[in-house]
């Protein structure tokens, strides 16, 4: 299954535009606010979640809160569309039927790395544990639904916690709820770090191991019993703090990469970003047989010539789609003819596209 199509209708900058999409890479090019990421954004929307700018969808309306957008696409036979109309929840069709957005990551799995994410190892471990869970939600589409239901039992325990109330049997209930569904969380988690540290080449992008760690919370955990028992054991702290202080909502993602095991947080910026390119790489290879979608928002900028072409050479070699940006086509010209360039430009207001050579 492949997305051969894109239509934006007043979505950001782009009041429209209608994108066919291939299995070559496409380079999108252009100055700094021409609308290059707006694209990528809208693709991002085509997975569950608020895509890779984490936006409330008013936001990313054109014409301002009041207004709506839409996005469609051709993925393969199927027809998906995500609809945002004002002072509305964001819908989800497939095939003109409503879905929950749980439902698009059936469909296609999205990937995206962008500058905000340069900062991940140096970051609160809440940005790492959402960059952990976008990976594992790749692999194992059922994580989405886990989390919901974790998270709805984890706030309703919070509400009981603020309201003081000490009764035990208030709790358990939820407390086996959020113990069920966090050990399967936990188990994603550990069989998704084990399939992405598979995937690793070790070639011009560092390996490295990869760990869950448990921080306050023992949220390492994939024993639902003993998850339970800590709850329970847990309640007067709890109830202190007046929130839920154990569980996997509190994990971390650990790296270590080279001879030295050197910490992800100490190393170099080139070497975090070469660090973060290689789980992204290793993450589409894990998913060779699932249709994949790869978003690298001005990835090229900061890497030196030879990493460039190390890059797409990767890039070229996967058995996904990808999308890349960079204020300049010279960016690109270690692609050589194995990738489609696209201009991007704008005015008064409006993103333009023209695609560039064949």
């Amino acid at each position: 299954m492949t997305l051969t199509h894109l239509s934006l209708a007043q979505f950001r900058s782009w009041s429209r535009l209608d994108l066919d999409l291939d299995r070559r890479p496409l380079a999108i090019f252009g100055p700094n606010g021409s609308g290059k990421t707006n694209i990528l954004e809208a693709v991002s929307m085509l997975a569950p979640g608020r895509g890779l700018r984490a936006a409330p969808a008013p936001d990313q309306a054109r014409q301002g809160k009041d207004a709506g957008w839409r996005i469609r696409a051709a993925l393969g036979d199927h027809a998906v569309d995500t609809v945002a109309l004002p002072f509305q929840p964001r819908t989800v069709l497939i095939d003109d039927k409503p879905v929950a957005q749980t439902a698009l990551g059936r469909l296609l799995r999205i990937l995206w790395l962008v500058p905000a994410m340069d900062r991940l190892w140096s970051d609160p471990p809440e940005a790492r544990r959402r960059f952990l869970d976008r990976v594992t939600l790749s692999l194992f589409p059922d994580h989405a639904d886990l989390a919901l239901t974790y998270d709805k039992a984890m706030r309703e325990r919070n509400r009981l916690l603020k309201d003081q109330i000490g009764d035990p049997a208030w709790y358990r209930a939820l407390e086996a709820q959020m113990a069920e569904a966090g050990a399967a969380l936990t188990r994603n988690r550990l069989d998704a770090l084990a399939a992405i540290t598979a995937a690793q080449d070790g070639g011009d992008f560092p390996a490295a191991t990869l760990t869950l760690l448990p921080g306050e919370g023992q949220a390492d955990d994939p024993d639902p019993g003993s998850i339970a028992d800590r709850l329970a054991a847990m309640r007067p702290r709890d109830l202190g703090a007046g929130r839920t202080l154990t569980g996997p909502h509190r994990a971390d993602l650990g790296a270590h990469w080279g001879p030295q095991e050197m910490p992800a947080a100490l190393s170099s910026t080139g070497e975090q970003k070469a660090l973060l390119l290689s789980l992204i790489l290793a993450n589409a290879r894990a998913l060779s047989d699932q249709p994949v979608v790869l978003l690298l928002d001005e990835v090229a900028a900061h890497l030196d010539a030879d990493r460039r072409a190390a890059l797409y050479d990767a890039i070229s070699a996967l058995p996904a789609q990808s999308l890349l940006t960079g204020t300049g086509p010279e960016l690109f010209e270690a692609f050589g003819p194995r990738a489609r360039r696209l201009s991007v430009t704008k005015a008064d207001g409006l993103s333009q596209a023209v695609e560039q050579g064949g």
